[in-house]
């Protein structure tokens, strides 16, 4: 028997994405955010409110980050969500992150991040809160790289965010083969 819930923001999984940016004086700043994903080839959108201080910077500089939230880092991913940049302006500091210069954009790299991609500005809606941005690399850390060169989920151990119970969950178990197992039923 199934039960209604009512229209509630659920899904999952929700990625948990820290998104980085400088701001004017080029103090790197970062926050915590599951609304988004992929929405083109080269494009990444996210639901990300006007009065955060990464968004404005993000609207002056018109370039950010967007890293994989990680097991390894969930205190830290977790802090840079539930603290203000307006107000606590060395909140990247106090997170323990270490911003690298992106290669791509005028951006910082999480060195504690993994993976990320660079990404330019391509549109904010203030109305919507839609946040649209053109992928232009993906940053990866050899750690998480297989002998093969491609991306292991079980290196990165990637976050997930449980909306109904407010948790994180880490991901990382196969349990198929992508464009290949529903080939049986064809």
């Amino acid at each position: 028997m199934r039960k209604d819930l009512g229209a509630k923001p659920y899904t999952y999984p929700q990625p948990v994405f820290i998104i980085a940016s400088y701001d004017e004086d080029g103090t790197p700043d970062a926050m915590n955010a599951a609304w988004g994903g992929i929405s083109d080839d080269t494009q990444i959108s996210m639901c990300l409110s006007a009065g955060h201080k990464t968004v404005k910077n993000i609207l002056k500089r018109g370039a950010f980050t967007v890293s994989m939230a990680d097991a390894a880092h969930v205190e830290a991913c977790d802090y840079v969500g539930i603290v203000s940049g307006n107000s606590v302006y060395d909140k990247f500091e106090r997170a323990g992150f270490h911003a690298v210069k992106a290669e791509h954009v005028d951006a910082p790299l999480i060195e504690e991040l993994a993976m990320a991609l660079e990404c330019r500005l391509i549109s904010y809606d203030e109305e919507s809160c839609r946040l649209v941005g053109e992928i232009v690399n993906v940053s990866v850390d050899e750690s998480v790289l297989s002998d093969n060169g491609k991306i292991d989920i079980s290196k990165l151990r990637p976050i997930s965010f449980d909306p109904v119970n407010n948790a994180y969950h880490v991901l990382g178990e196969k349990v198929g083969d992508a464009f290949h197992d529903g080939m049986k039923l064809k």
